[in-house]
């Protein structure tokens, strides 16, 4: 039976938007995968930009509020950002939780290349992340 998987962070537009992205890729089948915010600010071009460099396209992808999710019921919750574990609404589920605080790449600073290689480093962890859940748990 396939698996349903929420991504929480808290505007929906990087590092929830990644995870996204690699974990449809690498479930294929097996999830249907979902991501939501707090809030919502848009999918950050410069994540869509990052993962394209990777062959997965998230640019048809659309930021979400957890409000808009009520009635699935998640098999799995990730938050990937302290601030979205510790403002989010509880959902009632029986979902197993996970959390990891990855580095917001939205917040990067320096010059344009400097900030690229920000988003990479935070894709290449978020990347890790995804594929060892995938193995793990479904």
């Amino acid at each position: 039976m396939q698996k349903t998987i929420l991504v929480l962070c808290t505007g929906n537009s990087c590092r929830s938007q990644i995870a996204e992205g690699y974990l449809e890729h690498f479930a294929g089948d097996k999830a249907r995968v979902y991501s939501a915010g707090i809030k919502t600010h848009g999918v950050n071009p410069k994540a869509v930009a990052t993962l394209q460099e990777d062959g997965i396209d998230i640019s048809a992808h659309t930021s979400n509020k957890i409000t808009e999710y009520q009635d699935i019921e998640f098999d799995f919750v990730i938050t990937v950002c302290d601030h979205a574990k510790e403002v989010c609404p509880v959902l009632p589920s029986t979902a197993k939780t996970f959390h990891y605080n990855f580095p917001d790449p939205a917040k990067a600073t320096g010059t344009p290349d400097e900030i690229d290689q920000q988003f990479r480093e935070v894709r290449e962890q978020i990347k890790i992340y995804c594929k060892e859940f995938v193995r793990e748990y479904l």
